[in-house]
């Protein structure tokens, strides 16, 4: 059985790449660069060039394999609103050859799209209109799909997928803490982030592969949130530099543009999931993993 994964040389593409074929999948990962094709070779993994800009490729990529699961997303959040719209068009694409068949497409959400400071579940909606998050883009590009006859579901992500070095979200306020000096957090620091390691995340999406519901949402989710507090402390005391408090204005100055991620409050259940998929996160938590390998 082949499966399309597109993302499939990234942090967590990689090892949902190889997570498929440890299961006995072939995968097809889709790659934009010569570094991309060589990191698939060296994985075992079949190469189709292209990129999610090249919407071509997308669906001749989804056409001819047995399933998608669709990673890939442009990080750069200066154009942030723009790269979910392009997602929208990406899962547009590569639902469109899976249609009437009962080929899945597992695409990829965030738990952050959810109301804040309250505990989100699989059934919680987004909100909607003027006010709604712009990654609900893909969510609403796979109900649609949904209602075309395609066999989609979402796994929402935590903002934290940590594991190997890299830590989503956290990373960039380690990037912080190295270059102003000290480790930061808001007020007092009780706003949470949701967490989940990306060889935990990775077995999810197989699963979701394998037994997702259509038009279902499952939560990538192993803490369900962590006080912001405890990230900056273990941060400060892995790189030896002062742990403070901002205030909200102050964090505007200190943040920067990534100021309302860092007062986010997000708390996030993964209950369903792992009663529906029997999904069970294994690894190390987020405090553990930064606590072990930060340098």
């Amino acid at each position: 059985m082949r499966v399309f994964v597109t993302g499939a040389t990234g942090f967590i593409g990689s090892a949902v790449v190889k997570e498929l074929m440890n299961a006995g999948y072939e995968v097809l990962g889709l790659a934009r660069s010569q570094v991309g094709v060589k990191s698939l070779i060296e994985m075992g993994a079949q190469v189709h060039r292209g990129d999610i800009e090249d919407l071509d490729s997308l669906r001749r990529g989804a056409a001819m394999s047995d399933g998608v699961i669709h990673l890939a997303f442009n990080h750069d959040f200066s154009k942030f609103q723009e790269n979910c719209e392009t997602d929208r068009r990406v899962i547009e694409t590569l639902s469109s050859p899976l249609m009437g068949t009962d080929r899945p497409l597992v695409v990829t959400s965030g738990v952050a799209i959810l109301p804040p400071g309250q505990l989100g579940t699989e059934d919680t909606l987004t909100t909607s209109g003027a006010a709604a998050h712009p990654r609900t883009a893909s969510e609403e590009a796979a109900d649609l799909a949904a209602e075309r006859g395609v066999h989609v579901s979402v796994v929402r992500l935590a903002p934290s997928v940590h594991g190997d070095g890299r830590y989503g979200f956290v990373s960039l306020l380690i990037d912080l803490a190295r270059n102003q000096g000290v480790s930061a957090f808001v007020g007092e620091g009780l706003n949470r982030w949701p967490a989940v390691h990306r060889l935990d995340a990775a077995r999810l999406f197989k699963l979701a592969f394998e037994k997702g519901v259509a038009g279902a949402r499952y939560h990538g989710v192993d803490e369900e949130g962590v006080p912001l507090r405890e990230i900056a402390e273990v941060i400060g005391h892995r790189l030896n530099v002062p742990i403070v408090s901002k205030t909200p204005e102050e964090a505007n100055h200190h943040f920067g543009w990534f100021s309302p991620f860092a007062m986010m409050d997000i708390l996030s259940s993964s209950q369903k999931t792992r009663d529906q998929l029997g999904w069970q996160p294994i690894q190390a938590g987020l405090i553990q993993d930064l606590g072990q390998s930060l340098y």
